[in-house]
């Protein structure tokens, strides 16, 4: 019998986020992952403070921010990869009325160090702007892909990595400790997406799925340094490609990519550059969401060791480590959880 504090059931941004947690206090773990959710791609990616379609901040958006730095700059160092790509995001704007909204929000306390005051003219010939751009700051790109490959490859190094689908039948919770197969544990934590509509422990949480799709293209003449956001994101990757994305379908929840949204994608694309391009990829994940816009984190009613950490939504890069941290600190002090991330929100 294999014994270990944690046991972590999923491997993607919430599996990651608080696997590092783990690391950082010297806890000893092993993760469950059978590679099924891809939520994590389809967001391309993005950490951005401030919601654009309302000009507002994101929740917790500058303790998200300062943790995310240095998470994503220790994951370098550890894998040994570039994940972290610096780049300003660029709202296109519609009209002159979008600039008086953009200037009036960028006076605002809350948004002021993240919304540049200054009109950014457009000179990208390639690049349909005629009212110019707004800039985000502190913003960028995390390689998702990147990170989800080469962390999954050092798991397997310390052999902490299973590759296989959890079997919740075979799941033992007793007063002080956790037995699944060959492993005993003193805690367990579900962090696996979507799946979690199947878990009889947490299945009845409000979980919403979003399905996103997103193409890749590639424009050697569009030329461009930043992420542009528009009606869709266009957002730069390496070899003169783009991440074009993402479409939002809260019906079907399979991962088969669609010509529905290659379609809707590239129409949108088609009023934003004007340069030729060809589409070299297509993929489709499932989101996991919830109506209130903030994650599930918590321990069950009933078995104080078994915990939930889900529904990142569209911000997971940003927001995986701020809710991993309050969760250990949750379930290894007894630090009470935000009040709007509990899941006992949900709980009568």
């Amino acid at each position: 019998m294999k014994e270990v504090d944690y046991i972590v059931v999923g491997c993607g941004l919430a599996g990651i986020s608080f696997c590092e947690e783990l690391r950082a206090h010297d806890k000893s773990f092993v993760v469950f992952d059978d590679q099924s959710q891809q939520s994590s791609i389809v967001a391309a990616g993005l950490y951005n403070p401030v919601i654009l379609k309302r000009f507002t901040a994101v929740w917790k958006a500058e303790e998200q921010l300062e943790m995310a730095f240095h998470f994503y700059e220790d994951l370098e160092n550890l894998l040994g990869v570039k994940l972290d790509y610096k780049l300003s995001v660029y709202r296109r704007f519609a009209s002159v009325e979008e600039q008086n909204d953009w200037f009036n929000a960028s006076d605002k306390p809350a948004l002021e160090s993240f919304l540049s005051p200054k009109l950014i003219k457009n000179d990208n010939p390639e690049i349909n702007a005629p009212y110019g751009f707004g800039e985000v700051l502190q913003t960028g790109r995390i390689d998702t892909s990147t990170l989800l490959k080469h962390y999954k490859l050092y798991l397997k190094t310390i052999n902490s990595y299973s590759n296989e689908t959890f079997d919740y039948s075979l799941l033992i919770i007793g007063k002080n400790h956790i037995t699944y197969k060959n492993v005993k544990a003193k805690f367990i934590v579900f962090a696996e997406g979507f799946g979690m509509v199947g878990n009889p422990l947490f299945g009845d949480l409000p979980l919403n799925v979003a399905k996103g799709e997103v193409l890749t293209i590639k424009a050697p003449d569009l030329r461009m340094d930043f992420i542009l956001k528009s009606s869709v994101f266009v957002v730069p990757e390496l070899d003169d490609c783009y991440s074009v994305g993402a479409t939002y379908n809260w019906t079907d929840k399979t991962h088969n990519i669609t010509e529905d949204a290659k379609t809707e994608l590239l129409d949108k694309l088609r009023n934003l550059i004007r340069c030729n391009y060809e589409v070299v990829n297509q993929v489709a994940g499932i989101r996991p969401t919830v109506k209130d816009r903030r994650p599930l984190v918590g321990v069950h009613s009933k078995y104080q060791n078994a915990a939930i950490l889900n529904g990142l939504g569209t911000r997971g890069v940003m927001i995986g480590p701020y809710v991993a941290k309050q969760l250990f600190l949750h379930l290894e002090n007894g630090w009470p959880l935000d009040p709007e991330i509990d899941i006992r929100r949900f709980q009568s």
